[in-house]
């Protein structure tokens, strides 16, 4: 990193101080939407800002850019936008643990009816009656990267009986070619994929008429990974359930079915967004921009199609 200092392109103010100190490297306050400030075409490093797309950058002026990394593991945002010789490095390893802590959340309020509870508090009824348990039940999770790794170790302590599925077969994994056979005999399917053209739409109306009665499909993905509309078809004949941390449109608009469909436990995309988010995502920058800067490959770098 000898000779002129890298700019990098940093989005907000905890940023600048997260990233400040590392060798060689100039930083740039940007603001997501807005023109790019003087100097911004001189830039070879961008960080998005956190959850943002390539349209909140205007990527023409950037013509020294060669590198894009954000603080969140989807890429499906940036990977087809970015221009020839551009890499692209994710945050993955920043967020799996918050997100699969929001999986586990989510599935012991179904189990152990916290939201019946809470209904019946708030009309002072004292409804005494026995729950489901998460002890022992299948869980097949669909994605095999680091959030699923950090799941995996928290369903532990519940005897649950956990089968994974990747992209390809491997030792302990099945490959995705083996989906169909695997839905039946499960409680819980959880989706940890990311959005590419062979994950859009997975969970269609035959997945889910593939599940047991009475199963939890868990999308801690991306929303366009399930069929909206087959979804709201089973939570509303009783069927299944389902726990959404992200939606297909997303934001929810008002008036759409998912607000008021019953056996659903719906949040607004926070799964990985808990206390020290902003940091664990800027440690992964951090260490991923020195690594680039020094010659090295980011361990986060996406190739192909995400």
């Amino acid at each position: 990193m000898a000779g002129m200092a890298v700019i990098v392109l940093v989005p907000d103010d905890y940023g600048m101080t997260a990233l400040s100190g590392i060798d060689g490297v100039q930083l740039l306050r940007y603001h997501a939407g807005e023109a790019l400030p003087d100097g911004a075409e001189h830039a070879e490093v961008l960080v998005p800002k956190f959850l943002s797309r390539a349209d909140t950058v205007d990527l023409s002026r950037l013509t020294k850019l060669r590198l894009v990394q954000t603080m969140t593991a989807g890429a499906e945002g940036w990977i087809s936008q970015l221009p020839d010789g551009v890499r692209l490095s994710t945050g993955r390893g920043a967020h799996g643990g918050s997100s699969a802590e929001w999986v586990m959340a989510a599935l012991l309020h179904i189990y152990r009816d916290l939201g019946p509870f809470t209904d019946a508090k708030r009309a002072q009824h004292w409804d005494f009656h026995q729950t489901e348990t998460l002890v022992g039940k299948r869980i097949l999770i669909v994605g095999a990267g680091d959030l699923t790794a950090e799941l995996v170790r928290r369903l532990s302590g519940f005897d649950t009986a956990v089968t994974l599925v990747g992209g390809r077969a491997r030792d302990g994994v099945h490959g995705v070619d083996e989906l169909p056979g695997l839905i039946p005999g499960h409680d819980v399917v959880v989706l940890t994929v990311p959005v590419t053209s062979r994950t859009v739409g997975m969970v269609d109306a035959a997945f889910l008429a593939a599940m047991d009665d009475h199963a939890i499909l868990v999308n801690i993905a991306r929303g366009p990974i399930v069929d909206t509309d087959a979804l709201v078809a089973e939570l509303l004949s009783g069927r299944l359930r389902a726990a959404l941390d992200v939606t297909d449109p997303e934001p929810l608009p008002p008036g759409h079915p998912l607000w008021t469909a019953p056996n659903l436990v719906l949040t607004p995309h926070v799964g990985g967004n808990s206390t020290g988010s902003f940091e664990r995502g800027y440690a992964v920058v951090r260490a991923e921009i020195i690594r680039f800067l020094s010659g090295e490959e980011p361990k986060n770098l996406v190739r192909g199609e995400y």
